[in-house]
């Protein structure tokens, strides 16, 4: 498998970075556009890389948030025979409290019901192609309560209700060197998404590697901070080893406090990415 990592909020080259995340996903025979971030950005990267995204087999939509649906509008314009998954709450109203004032993050308008033809919505596992799956993650009481906490909301009925994530998926390849698990946001929190995939495939399944952010960037001030203490960052590595997970590669709303943090706990077992990167699982 081959990713290449078309936009992330950071780049170490000229290609240019932006609040958001796209990656393009090699695997056997079929190649994935995981996400288009928040502009058509990743489009010019991905021809300053050599990367052909005009390609695809096809596309996932992570969840329901701008800056990861934000540049379909441009790829489907120029690619609009193109089909994107994505669960059936994306067209849901979200909103975030972040910064003090609550403001609309959801798919903009361009996006989806523009292009909502070029849209498979699912509301179940599924599986896309041999060995590739999409894992949706369970509406449950304990999500709500991460979603309170990240002052996400999502809003039914002119009320804003804390967000329980039933527009976030997993993208899992299920490989011989183990489960490959994409979830760009893991707002769901790492741990359940680990726990609800291996439901799936079984808790005897080795993870290979985890790629996408943690959602454990913050702000005080103009300083950047991680919203998880350190006690919490310790007990999610222990997990990590407990449960065999080999490689994590992480961005975006991680934040590079978040990230330093967990690099002392498991090391090497954790790689930053950002735009431009391009690894071989």
């Amino acid at each position: 498998m081959k990713m290449h990592v078309l936009i992330e909020n950071t780049t170490k080259s000229e290609l240019v970075a932006e609040h958001g995340l796209s990656i393009f996903i090699e695997y056997n025979d079929k190649k994935i556009l995981l996400d288009a971030g928040t502009t058509s950005t990743f489009i010019d990267n991905a021809k300053k890389m050599d990367v052909d995204i005009s390609v695809a087999d096809f596309c996932v939509l992570s969840h329901g948030h701008y800056d990861h649906s934000g540049g379909f509008a441009e790829y489907l314009r120029q690619n609009p025979r193109k089909k994107v998954y994505a669960m059936e709450t994306i067209v849901d109203e979200y909103y975030s409290a972040s910064g003090g004032e609550i403001h609309p993050i959801g798919v903009p308008e361009d996006v989806y019901p523009v292009y909502k033809d070029n849209f498979i919505l699912l509301n179940q596992i599924t599986k896309l192609a041999e060995g590739i799956y999409v894992i949706p993650h369970k509406k449950i009481e304990r999500l709500s309560k991460i979603g309170e906490r990240a002052k996400l909301y999502k809003k039914i009925d002119d009320e804003y209700r804390p967000d329980d994530f039933s527009h976030e998926l997993s993208l899992v390849f299920d490989t011989e060197a183990g489960l490959v698990i994409f979830n760009s946001c893991s707002h769901s929190g790492i741990v359940n998404i680990i726990d609800e995939v291996k439901e799936y495939f079984g808790q005897g399944k080795e993870v290979a590697a985890f790629i996408g952010g943690l959602h454990m960037k913050g702000k005080s001030g103009e300083k950047e901070i991680c919203t998880f203490s350190e006690n919490e960052i310790e007990e999610m590595t222990k997990y990590l080893e407990k449960n065999s997970v080999k490689k994590l590669y992480t961005g975006h709303c991680t934040g590079m406090v978040g990230y330093e943090l967990i690099k002392k706990y498991i090391g090497e077992k954790v790689e930053y990415i950002y735009t431009g990167r391009e690894l071989t699982i």
